[in-house]
């Protein structure tokens, strides 16, 4: 289902670019970038570019709204070695710090940043879970790497559902374009298009519940531009 906002056959209209920046990350990582050689700021140049796709040649970009947390910097102790990680020394604070900055200096781009929190809990990896209970793997055999620290992120979704609300109800755009792949925005897209907004959602191409297609107007996913590698 095609956007409004890109069909040649209507007038120009004002565009609004809403991306969840962990939802975004996880999956252009997973689709593009699974080696991941990409640096923080070409991920960056590709989540603009992106945004950009879905508002086109002929309509206007209002804002392109990145909601995402500061990565995580504490120091932790890790519960099985108990060696001490210091996660703003890691490749994935770099990373994701390297792209709210970039992000940070583009036209148009308008920062949302929640909170990461963490409850000190330490979970086993779902696949350690299964060799331990069909005996692959004993309690004794856990290493470091079977286990992480369960972090989440808060008022990312309320923050999405605050702006959604505001754009529709002062009429700044015609069209709300999301990238997203859950269905806590329904309430807000429900909002939105009552207020006669035209709501479109790029999952990214990830499978979205059935009962989602009622509550938005088009679903399309846009492919980034890769350079081709040379020999």
């Amino acid at each position: 289902m095609a956007s409004k906002a890109n069909d040649k056959n209507l007038p120009p209209v004002k565009v609004a670019v809403l991306i969840d920046g962990g939802f975004f990350i996880k999956r252009f990582n997973a689709l593009y970038n699974k080696d991941r050689k990409m640096s923080g700021e070409e991920v960056a140049n590709h989540i603009y570019s992106m945004a950009h796709m879905h508002v086109g040649n002929t309509n206007t970009l209002y804002r392109i709204f990145y909601y995402d947390c500061n990565p995580m910097s504490k120091k932790v102790h890790n519960p099985v070695s108990k060696r001490l990680i210091d996660f703003s020394k890691s490749d994935e604070y770099a990373f994701r710090n390297a792209v709210i900055e970039s992000l940070k200096k583009k036209r148009k781009v308008a920062l949302r940043i929640g909170e990461l929190k963490d409850n000190g809990n330490w979970h086993l990896y779902p696949r350690v879970v299964k060799e331990l209970l069909s005996g692959k793997k004993s309690v004794n055999e856990i290493n470091e790497s079977d286990v992480y620290l369960e972090i989440k992120q808060k008022g990312i979704d309320m923050k999405i559902g605050v702006d959604i609300t505001s754009l529709a109800l002062k009429r700044f755009v015609d069209t709300i374009v999301l990238f997203s792949g859950d269905s806590d925005f329904v309430p807000a897209a429900k909002l939105a298009r009552r207020e006669g907004i035209d709501f479109i959602l790029d999952p990214m191409y990830a499978n979205v519940e059935p009962q989602l297609f009622e509550h938005i107007d088009g679903m399309r996913s846009v492919k980034p531009t890769l350079k081709k590698k040379t020999e």
